[in-house]
């Protein structure tokens, strides 16, 4: 399909190339569809529903997605700079939406706040991000680098971080219990505790 019309819906329709650049689409549901090669930068998703989609080699830059709904969403080899996911409807009665990020840049990101458990980053670039207040319990972010990402008051319980970078966490400010990190990567969470190490 090469467009989208307001109140749409969409079901187990494949989307290959669209742009859709600056624009807005309200009310449209979106159910078990899948974007190859699209582009959405700028645009304003509002009052959406996206259910069980799949987004490949799609750039979804400064989307706004002001009050849409999300489940079930992989996004792979995605552009998504400077989303704020805190705009999205995240119902309080759900705490694992099945969002999958796999070789995407997520960079300037705001998960500020949000309840994802079991959230699946891979081999994404998540530097400048806001991770603050939020819970992500049982994560996997793993092969992603953090650098001057924001962690305060996190719930990081059980989450893997194995064979990531740049994670500057402060161990007595955000809870870690369970979490796993990569020996190397483990030394810099010491520093929060004033640690020196020595050879």
């Amino acid at each position: 399909m090469d467009t989208l019309t307001d109140a749409g819906d969409y079901f187990e329709d494949t989307f290959k190339g669209l742009l859709w650049i600056e624009k807005r689409l309200s009310g449209a549901s979106f159910e078990e569809c899948e974007f190859i090669d699209c582009d959405f930068s700028d645009s304003q998703f509002h009052g959406c529903k996206f259910t069980q989609c799949e987004f490949v080699r799609c750039n979804l830059s400064l989307t706004d997605m002001a009050n849409s709904q999300l489940y079930g969403l992989t996004f792979k080899d995605c552009k998504l700079v400077g989303v704020d996911w805190t705009k999205a409807d995240w119902p309080q009665y759900y705490r694992d939406f099945e969002l999958k990020f796999q070789r995407c840049l997520l960079n300037d990101a705001s998960f500020y706040g949000l309840t994802l458990n079991e959230l699946v980053m891979d081999e994404c670039r998540v530097h400048d991000a806001d991770f603050r207040e939020g819970n992500f319990t049982d994560s996997q972010m793993t092969h992603c680098t953090f650098d001057r990402s924001l962690f305060m008051h996190t719930n990081l319980e059980r989450v893997d971080f194995s064979n990531s970078t740049g994670c500057s966490i402060d161990v007595l400010a955000n809870e870690i219990k369970g979490a796993t990190f990569s020996s190397f990567e483990a030394v810099h969470l010491l520093e929060s505790l004033g640690i020196v190490l020595v050879d």
